[in-house]
C-alpha cells in the first residue's frame, strides 16, 4: 500500500493513504528533467558535453476525503486541515514516501493551495482534492540517517626522540558505503580537544583540514553540502563562530562517491569523539 505523508515547518502532518485522506494518485517519484550543459566551439560538428544538472523535482497527488458515515462539516474541517498543513507560506517541509518495499523522503514546499474542485468531485460526505510539491534539491533520501563514531588511536610517536622531533597524532579511518545513486555530502563532528583536524576521503585523495586548535567542552562542525556548507565552531554556551576562514587553502568540500570510501581523521594533538553522518540520495524511489 502506497502513503505520502507531508510535514510542514510547524511539525504538522498530514497522511494520504488510508480513511480518510485516501491516496488516489502520485506523480514524480522518478520523473526529473536534465539540464544538459554543452559548448558549441568553431569548426565543431555539433558541440562538445560539459555537465548535467537536474531541474527541481515536481510532486503531485490527488486524494479523496471520504466520511461515508460522516457529515458535510467532517469534509470541511478535513479540507481546513489539509490547506492550514500544507500552506505554500511555511516554506520547506518533509515529505515522506512509503510502500511495502520501501520508504524515502524529500524536502518540498507545496506549489499552491490545495485543489477541490466542485463539478463531480464534491458530494456531502466526500471530497476529490489535489495538491503539487516542488523539491528544489532533486534528491530522495533515505528516512534514517548513516551515523558513525570513528575511533581514536595513537601514530607517529617515537622513543626515544630523534630529531627532527615527529610528536603523537590521533586518528581513526573506516570504509563508509554509499548506497545511493549520486555522490553526498558528509557532516563531521569532532567534540572535544582537537589540535589541527583534518578529515580525508583516501579513495579521492580529497581532504579538510582546519588549522585551529579546538578547546575541551569545544564542538567543530563541518559540513560539506553545497547548499549549507560550513565550518563552524561551538563554545559550550552555545555560541557560534564561523571557522571558515581557519581551513587550510588546499582543502576541498569533498562527497562520498558512490560505493565504498575510506574515510579517515587525524589530528596532531587532543582527544575527541569523532561523528561521521551522511544520507543516500536517490534518483527514484
Amino acid at each position: 500500500m502506497e502513503k505520502v505523508i507531508f510535514t510542514n515547518s510547524r511539525g504538522e502532518s498530514i497522511e494520504f493513504g488510508d480513511s480518510p485522506f485516501y491516496l488516489q494518485y502520485v506523480d514524480g517519484l522518478g520523473e526529473v528533467s536534465a539540464n544538459i550543459q554543452t559548448q558549441k566551439s568553431p569548426y565543431l560538428d555539433g558541440s562538445s558535453y560539459l555537465d548535467s544538472l537536474l531541474d527541481d523535482r515536481e510532486i503531485e497527488i490527488e486524494f479523496i476525503i471520504n466520511y461515508p458515515f460522516g457529515t458535510y462539516e467532517d469534509v470541511s474541517k478535513a479540507r481546513t486541515l489539509i490547506s492550514r498543513v500544507c500552506n505554500p507560506l511555511l516554506g520547506l517541509g518533509v515529505l515522506q514516501y512509503k510502500n511495502d518495499h520501501v520508504t524515502r523522503k524529500i524536502l518540498c514546499v507545496a506549489e499552491h493551495v490545495p485543489v477541490y474542485p466542485d463539478n463531480g468531485g464534491r458530494t456531502k460526505v466526500l471530497q476529490k482534492g489535489k495538491i503539487a510539491f516542488i523539491a528544489p534539491d532533486p534528491f530522495w533520501l533515505d528516512n534514517a540517517t548513516e551515523n558513525y563514531k570513528l575511533e581514536d588511536f595513537v601514530a607517529h610517536f617515537h622513543f626515544p626522540f630523534k630529531f627532527p622531533v615527529r610528536f603523537a597524532s590521533r586518528g581513526d579511518s573506516k570504509i563508509l558505503v554509499n548506497n545511493g545513486d549520486v555522490p553526498t555530502s558528509i557532516r563531521v563532528t569532532f567534540r572535544g580537544e582537537a589540535i589541527n583536524p583534518k578529515i580525508t576521503n583516501l579513495t579521492t585523495d580529497k581532504f579538510i583540514k582546519v588549522n585551529r586548535e579546538i578547546p575541551t567542552g569545544y564542538t567543530l562542525i563541518i559540513d560539506t553540502d553545497e547548499r549549507e556548507r560550513k565550518v563552524k565552531i561551538i563554545a559550550p554556551d552555545g555560541i557560534e563562530e564561523n571557522a571558515v576562514h581557519y581551513i587550510d587553502l588546499d582543502s576541498d568540500f569533498f562527497k562520498l562517491e558512490v560505493g565504498e570510501n575510506k574515510f579517515s581523521f587525524i589530528t596532531d594533538g587532543g582527544r575527541p569523539e569523532v561523528y561521521v553522518e551522511y544520507q543516500n540520495r536517490y534518483l527514484s524511489v
